[in-house]
């Protein structure tokens, strides 16, 4: 029998202790763990943990399908059909808040472990979209949270990292805004850099605007630089934009140096349209009616101001031109404007005003029957949307219907109130000047003080539009007015003031009064008056203060080369009613001439003129004396005459001593203070009445008669 012999175990393996066989399994588990983890790896397991804590921090349902993470020294983090849903109260949107096809961010990252801050080579936004809501009631879909608990952090907040790259892909960004009627979609994409990557060109941005803004259709196109170029103070950023809104065209041009700290600019700004107020929603600067418009100019900004500077250009058929500054940090904003124009219709003014602009036709008149005064409120455009300091020079005034020459003036508006500190204008060597104030009251009124200043207005001049005027004389005096309301109407219908005006030799009298006056009498007033063709004025006063409402007569002159004619009674402006009689006496013995009063009544528009008691009564005898003999009706129609004598001097004596204006006229006529040539007279010095009628005997009158048959005065 064969025997077997085998060898003996190594003493090695004999010896290897236990623990070692338990360690050396473990790290064939660890090494087979790590190999099955590599192989089946998915960067998707943290999708939904950065669903919860995205959504958590936007306070609104947050969502990827994939996460990508290539590990490197560049460590590039990849997110797919990122979504972020509308918050809760605005879940009836039909479009998602944002999203995006996908996000690329290449992050360096062992510069930012080694705590050399974050640098992120490159961001790659592919196919974004975006729905930027704002309603009518405040709240915004854009709003995060609380805004100060955010505000309070900011401080907290991490530095913010480079970012060398940037690039954006079919962008789709819808924008409503309800406080400006705005509903339009920003469609973006990036150029990249005209001479590859290697140029100092960062590349451009273009968003194209399209919808509706202000309630007007909107069209948009800017080009700009590369978004990342916004942060570089070294380079200006380059813009080249156009904007279409309605009827409104912008233009703008140039380069802006560092613009996210406001160091200054370099940009052309072209503006034009067919009324400047509809540059408020664009501009929140607001501005009244104005004709069609085209300017072009500098605009400048700094962190304090945004200026547009030396800019020029039309409105209606003016020139305007100036500066412009904006402090948008001040609540309401300030406004600092200082204009001029060469040439200036003053039509295309109307809108500063409250009148229409150029090319509109003005809103039918409301006016109840009998109103001669303008009861369309005041239209004072958004006064507490900007306080502003406005002044301006025009050189030349060009309209063949209204006499003046230059125009300054200077307004400010603070805090709702219209300080209106001047609005002068020169007539020939004259001037005449305004000034108000107006305050904001209840009911949409204002309580107003004016002040209108007259000063050796050349009459001709004021009456050059007539084509029927002639003669020389001057115009001077004052109008006062303190009230509250919101028209012209009631203002003068609760007002008090007064007006002292004074003519210093006239023209003719009979194209003078009816268009100074601008009541529908025309020459029937003066016919009626006696007042006789083409007279010569030799002076006219008026001293009549004004007491809710009502316009009294302290003094009413017209003195011509023939009559003498005086006034007595009220206008009231509350009933648009007068009551008013005018006495006229001629300044020479006259014949064939009717004296005394005579009274205008009714509504202001449109008086009834009727004869006084002693124009009845002489032309009553007249006529009676006419029937038994017919040369014996011309004794009633005779004047004696009251003589020229000092009257003039009287009056004005006593518009100086007691100007119902509250201003005295003093040297507002003539060269210097006005003179009237004229032979005394026993009235001289005294205060102004209508003249006592005299009561004749038929002896006396048929005395008088014989007088005159025989030549003597």
């Amino acid at each position: 029998m064969e025997s077997r012999l085998t060898s003996p175990a190594p003493a090695a393996d004999r010896r290897r202790h236990p623990v070692l066989r338990v360690a050396g399994g473990s790290v064939g588990a660890i090494l087979l763990a790590l190999l099955l983890l590599i192989l089946l790896w998915r960067w998707d397991w943290f999708v939904p943990l950065i669903d919860r804590k995205a959504s958590a921090a936007l306070h609104r349902p947050v969502s990827i399908a994939h996460l990508h993470v290539s590990l490197g020294l560049n460590t590039v983090v990849t997110l797919d059909e990122l979504d972020i849903k509308q918050p809760e109260n605005f879940a009836d949107e039909k479009e998602d808040f944002a999203s995006a096809k996908h996000i690329t961010v290449a992050v360096k990252l062992w510069r930012y472990v080694t705590g050399h801050g974050l640098e992120i080579p490159r961001i790659v936004i592919d196919s974004p979209r975006g729905d930027i809501v704002a309603r009518a009631d405040g709240t915004a879909n854009y709003i995060f949270g609380d805004a100060s608990a955010s505000s309070a952090k900011s401080s907290d907040a991490m530095p913010v990292p480079r970012i060398d790259s940037l690039t954006i892909t079919d962008g789709d960004i819808r924008v409503a805004l309800a406080k400006f009627h705005a509903d339009m979609r920003l469609l973006v994409h990036m150029l990249p850099p005209r001479n590859g990557p290697q140029s100092e060109d960062d590349g451009r941005i273009v968003v194209d605007a399209k919808g509706r803004y202000a309630g007007q259709p909107i069209t948009g196109h800017l080009v700009g630089g590369a978004l990342l170029s916004l942060a570089n103070r070294t380079h200006p950023y380059p813009i080249d934009a156009h904007i279409e809104n309605g009827r409104t065209h912008i233009s703008l041009k140039g380069t802006v140096d560092d613009p996210l700290h406001f160091a200054g600019t370099k940009l052309t700004l072209h503006l034009t349209g067919p009324d400047m107020a509809l540059l408020y929603p664009l501009t929140g600067v607001p501005i009244p009616h104005t004709p069609a418009y085209s300017v072009a100019g500098k605009l400048n900004y700094t962190a304090d101001h945004i200026r547009f500077d030396d800019f020029e250009g039309r409105m209606g058929t003016s020139d305007i031109g100036g500066d412009i500054a904006v402090d948008p940090h001040d609540h309401p904003p300030t406004l600092d404007a200082r204009l001029h124009s060469h040439r200036v219709d003053l039509t295309d003014l109307g809108g500063f005003i409250g009148a229409s602009p150029r090319g509109e036709k003005a809103p039918p008149p409301t006016s109840p029957a009998g109103h001669v005064l303008p009861d369309q409120p005041i239209d004072v455009p958004k006064l507490n949307a900007i306080n502003a300091h406005l002044v301006y020079h025009g050189d030349h005034i060009e309209n063949r219907k209204a006499p003046l020459d230059d125009i300054d003036a200077e307004i400010v508006v603070k805090d709702g109130s219209i300080d209106m500190r001047k609005l002068n204008f020169a007539v020939g060597s004259g001037t005449l000047g305004m000034a108000a104030t107006l305050d904001p009251a209840p009911h949409d009124q204002f309580t107003t003080k004016l002040r209108v200043d007259m000063s050796r207005l050349d009459i001709a001049r004021l009456m050059r539009a007539t084509g029927t005027f002639k003669g020389k004389g001057t115009l001077g005096g004052h109008v006062t007015l303190n009230a509250t309301g919101n028209s012209v109407a009631s203002l003068v219908a609760n007002g008090n003031g007064g007006l002292t005006l004074v003519v210093d030799h006239g023209g003719d009298v009979s194209a003078l009064l009816p268009d100074l006056a601008g009541l529908k009498l025309g020459s029937a007033l003066l016919s009626a008056m006696g007042v006789p063709d083409r007279s010569k004025l030799l002076c006219f006063i008026a001293n009549m203060p004004l007491r809710q409402g009502v316009l009294h007569t302290d003094t009413l002159l017209l003195l011509t080369d023939a009559t003498r004619s005086t006034g007595a009674g009220t206008v009231n402006f509350r009933t648009n009613q007068m009551d008013y009689s005018i006495t006229t006496r001629s300044v020479h013995m006259n014949i064939l001439s009717i004296p005394g009063a005579i009274h205008v009544s009714g509504p202001i528009d449109a008086p009834s003129i009727t004869p006084g008691a002693e124009v009845i009564g002489r032309t009553a005898a007249a006529v009676g004396l006419g029937v038994l003999f017919p040369p014996a009706a011309l004794i009633p129609t005779i004047q004696f005459g009251v003589g020229k004598g000092g009257v003039c001097e009287a009056a004005l004596q006593e518009a100086d001593t007691r100007p119902a204006a509250g201003i005295a006229p003093g040297s507002t006529t003539g060269k210097g203070r006005p003179v009237v040539k004229a032979a005394p007279s026993a009235h001289h010095g005294a205060r102004h009445a209508p003249p006592k009628r005299t009561h004749l005997s038929s002896g006396d009158v048929h005395a008088a008669w014989e007088r005159k048959l025989h030549g003597h005065p």
